[in-house]
């Protein structure tokens, strides 16, 4: 029989080989967690893909961002002060897909926005009138 110094190395090796295995073990479970957690959020929500992102100059980084995916936002419409959602999808088209700044956030319902578009429109149309009438009284 060994004496409790022979046998301690031998007991501290077969302890560390058991550590290691359950620590490998522990990882494996994580990362299955995360992954369910993963597939479980992409059905759910709308992920954020930072490479297709506007580039910015700005020391910060968007919640979006920093969360990985979008979240339904509520605002008040700016003009007509009703209460709206800003969707999520909404969202990714806006910041993925139009390339609008990641600091900005919808202020305009969409009949405010349709309304405020033909306003512009009709302004424009009576700029470029005026343009013409005086260049062709000037000619």
């Amino acid at each position: 029989m060994k004496s409790s110094n022979a046998s301690r190395p031998a007991i501290l090796v077969r302890r560390s080989g058991k550590r290691a295995a359950d620590r490998a073990e522990q990882l494996r479970t994580e990362e299955k967690r995360a992954a369910k957690q993963r597939q479980a959020l992409a059905k759910s929500q709308v992920v954020v893909n930072p490479a297709n992102l506007l580039p910015t100059n700005s020391y910060g980084t968007p919640d979006f961002v920093a969360r990985g995916y979008y979240i339904d936002r509520p605002f008040n419409c700016k003009s007509c002060g009703v209460a709206q959602n800003w969707t999520a999808t909404q969202q990714k088209w806006w910041y993925e897909s139009a390339k609008g700044d990641v600091w900005t956030v919808a202020v305009l319902c969409r009949p405010c926005r349709l309304r405020e578009r033909a306003r512009k429109e009709s302004a424009r149309k009576v700029h470029l009138d005026g343009l013409a009438k005086k260049a062709k009284n000037a000619a």
